[in-house]
């Protein structure tokens, strides 16, 4: 049995929680709202996830300190922006052979450093001790026990594989991949591309117009990353093409929700702001504009929805550009 600590209680964070308490391992949750901890601790349910009770092998901790002292393993489940600050105040507690989960998708803004590098340039980790889990799963769907699969990835094979062993179970399966960094720009782009399918759904397009989009969306992020040096086999797996599937089309889809209130008409203040989830594809949208501006490729659809979010153009009005750009080879 693994003592885990957990910081981050959204409802990927508690899911996953859920995974590793049902797989017999002891785990400590920290989570930053103390009402929100002590509403869990009283009742053992949590505010965004029905038909749930938490297991008994799940304690919460409300100092992040006595959270993670003696654990084997740290999963670091809160919002990509809030990844830097919350390892910077919790890296003294470390202790040297911990691994470290990241579970948050996105690219930092303005250093556009994927997770895994904000982590090591803020902490006393080698790479090798972290680890990012990604791929395609909403957590409702993981509570409930449907067949889920998920990717392990980090520079070292023997962490990959630690994090593999402990969560996998008889309903969610785990693969390993080396490829960390092409592994978290899969799981952190096709966010902006859900937000582009979803405003595909809120102007009222059909199933053409969405394949057409996952499609050229995929092959836009593969130009990206093999620009940044990593493999492009590895947009064609969990983290790429299986997230992006999931993300375009599910209704738990928060990106894609994004987008289709926009697709109606609605502004992106008033949609976040009857929003309690977080959306990493808005912010993610930024660094994308930026790392292509950088590398110098062209992504036609994620600029699109940065004009759309960003400089409020109509999206019709980009459909159309998209539309309409010069022919060429696929």
């Amino acid at each position: 049995m693994a003592h885990i600590s957990l910081l981050g209680c959204g409802t990927w964070g508690s899911t996953l929680a859920q995974v590793l308490g049902r797989n017999g391992h002891s785990v400590t949750a920290w989570h930053y709202k103390m009402d929100v901890v002590d509403d869990m601790i009283r009742s053992r349910m949590h505010p965004n996830i029905s038909d749930f009770e938490f297991h008994s092998n799940i304690i919460f901790k409300k100092e992040i300190q006595t959270c993670i002292e003696g654990s084997n393993c740290i999963v670091v489940a809160v919002p990509s922006h809030g990844v830097r600050n919350i390892i910077e105040k919790s890296s003294s507690f470390f202790t040297n052979k911990v691994i470290l989960v990241n579970v948050a998708k996105g690219i930092e803004n303005g250093t556009l450093s994927t997770m895994s590098e904000v982590i090591k340039e803020s902490s006393n980790l080698d790479s090798g001790q972290i680890v990012s889990l990604y791929g395609p799963s909403h957590a409702e769907e993981v509570i409930k026990g449907d067949p889920t699969t998920l990717v392990s990835a980090s520079s070292d094979k023997s962490s990959a594989e630690y994090v593999q062993t402990i969560f996998s179970s008889d309903t969610l399966r785990v693969y390993t991949n080396n490829d960390i960094k092409g592994v978290e720009l899969g799981g952190s782009l096709k966010n902006v591309i859900a937000i582009a399918a979803g405003i595909c759904d809120g102007i009222g397009f059909g199933d053409n117009s969405k394949a057409a989009l996952m499609t050229r969306g995929i092959a836009e992020i593969t130009r990206l990353g093999v620009a940044m040096g990593v493999n492009s086999d590895t947009f064609s797996g969990l983290s790429g093409i299986g997230d992006l599937i999931v993300t375009c089309l599910s209704i738990h889809s928060r990106n894609r929700y994004v987008g289709e209130e926009i697709g109606k008409g609605k502004t992106l203040v008033s949609i976040l702001d009857k929003m309690d989830m977080v959306a990493e594809g808005i912010r993610t949208t930024q660094s994308v504009y930026d790392l292509s501006k950088k590398y110098q490729v062209e992504m036609p659809i994620s600029e699109g929805v940065y004009q759309i979010l960003f400089n409020e153009k109509n999206p019709k009005e980009i459909v159309s550009e998209l539309m309409t750009r010069d022919l060429k080879l696929e």
